[in-house]
């Protein structure tokens, strides 16, 4: 599948990097709904509203960083 040593090393790179992309979004996420959930716990919300708003705000930053990374030469 691989002529020579350093395709696959650069594959292998590329790999890496978007693969650590990924988690770093999903941690950016996580922290959005994680944070929102205690908040509204700690307020005592009927409604989940922080949940929903952070949630919404740390998705939108981590597409944000997505585009950041991908874009960046």
């Amino acid at each position: 599948m691989f002529n020579e040593e350093g395709d696959k090393s650069n594959y292998l790179k590329e790999y890496s990097k978007y693969s650590s992309l990924i988690f770093q979004m999903i941690a950016i996420s996580a922290t959005g709904i994680f944070g929102g959930i205690e908040l509204d716990k700690w307020l005592d919300m009927k409604f989940p509203v922080f949940t929903i708003a952070l949630t919404l705000l740390m998705t939108i930053l981590a597409i944000i960083h997505l585009f950041r990374t991908l874009l960046k030469k």
